[in-house]
């Protein structure tokens, strides 16, 4: 399974960030599978946001629930996270992932 993360480049506080995860090598509904957003800050360590499941269940953190959204696309094979209100603390490079298996990441950089 390969996992590519969108590019959302630079944005802005209070705004929406919206990242995709495009799979390839394997189903998102495979039995099983529980797709997550995981994030690393700049000299942190990492934090899972969430998940989707095989089923379209969803799972997040507590401390990211508020804002925090992830949705699928079947007919694409792809993984949707939505991070409402971001603020400059939600700088990071953002990865999903399947178990141990990671993309390359994106950076996303929230800055006015």
């Amino acid at each position: 399974v390969q996992l590519q993360e969108s590019d959302p480049g630079l944005v802005k506080p209070s705004q929406v960030l919206s990242l995709t995860c495009t799979v390839s090598g394997g189903s998102i509904t495979t039995n099983n599978y529980y797709w997550s957003w995981i994030r690393q800050p700049p000299g942190k360590g990492l934090e899972w946001m969430g998940a989707i499941g095989y089923s379209g269940n969803t799972q997040y953190s507590p401390s990211l629930k508020s804002r925090t959204s992830i949705s699928r696309d079947t007919s694409k094979n792809q993984v949707t996270l939505q991070l409402s209100s971001v603020t400059p603390e939600d700088t990071a490079v953002y990865y999903c992932a399947l178990g141990a298996t990671r993309g390359r990441g994106t950076q996303v950089t929230v800055s006015s």
